[in-house]
């Protein structure tokens, strides 16, 4: 079972918030929280990568450290934005500074036991957010443990609301198929505007032609089936008259079982969630 919810408009009056991890994801929420009012001065990222350090300073102003000290104490909220085989070790620099914190962890796979465990704190909150979030389009799912206040929900929702749209969901198993679903969803999304590219240009179209084609017609196709009361199935059936073009192509994916070849990618993606969690969650 699930609880969904609306974007709401981030508070400026956020406390602040530290960022383990600087990469892509991290640089999405930093953007959002910055163009909705938060100041860059409540803000305090930890990252090892000089590169990237340079990037948040160019865009963003803000001057990351290269690992974990003192500042991080003034952090009421910290995010962490690292890959699952960094976390442990990560968590285990920072602790120190940041167990009376609120943690928000973006990292796939890792169970919220471990992350609790590693940073002396039951104030966890997982979330699976994807690469939409880069220009406020994402859509992410949240899971909270007992722990976690109404308050510190409130917060975390201000945080998620400036990468797009969010649900909570009530099991935690459940963030292994999201993960599945709507995290590595953006991938299947591209895997499949190429396919449509490349078919294009292979039918005589440019490869601009082609590609432009092919995102509108995802865009427009997504707004109508947010828009529409109606389920896919009803939608796709209307597009689909017997004997004609639409009915052509889907007649050759049904005798190729793409649709459930798609459905047993989807299951190898939540599969590997699962495993992230015991490989790297000790």
């Amino acid at each position: 079972m699930t609880t969904a919810a609306s974007p709401s408009t981030p508070s400026s009056s956020l406390p602040t918030i530290a960022f383990i991890g600087g990469g892509n994801m991290a640089s999405a929420i930093i953007g959002g929280l910055i163009h909705q009012g938060h100041p860059a001065s409540q803000i305090e990222v930890v990252e090892p990568w000089d590169e990237a350090r340079e990037a948040l300073r160019q865009n963003y102003g803000l001057q990351a450290q290269a690992e974990p000290g003192p500042a991080l104490q003034r952090a009421q909220i910290v995010v962490w934005a690292v890959k699952p085989q960094t976390f442990k070790d990560a968590a285990a620099q920072a602790r120190p500074y940041a167990q009376e914190a609120l943690h928000l962890s973006v990292a796939a796979g890792i169970r919220s036991d471990s992350i609790a465990q590693w940073l002396g704190s039951e104030r966890v909150v997982r979330t699976m957010p994807n690469t939409p979030a880069l220009v406020g389009k994402g859509m992410s799912a949240l899971y909270a443990r007992p722990a976690v206040s109404a308050q510190d929900r409130q917060n975390i929702e201000s945080i998620m609301a400036t990468t797009g749209e969010f649900l909570w969901v009530e099991a935690e198993q459940q963030l292994d198929a999201v993960t599945a679903l709507s995290g590595s969803g953006p991938a299947y999304v591209f895997y499949f505007l190429e396919a449509m590219a490349r078919a294009g240009t292979g039918m005589g179209l440019s490869a601009e032609q082609a590609y432009r084609l092919a995102v509108g017609t995802f865009v427009g196709a997504s707004e109508l089936a947010r828009r529409s009361q109606e389920p896919p199935e009803v939608l796709r059936q209307r597009v689909t008259s017997k004997g004609g073009t639409t009915y052509a192509a889907i007649q050759s994916m049904e005798h190729d079982a793409v649709g459930d070849k798609f459905v047993q990618a989807m299951q190898a993606a939540c599969q590997r969630a699962r495993e992230l969690g015991d490989e790297f969650g000790k």
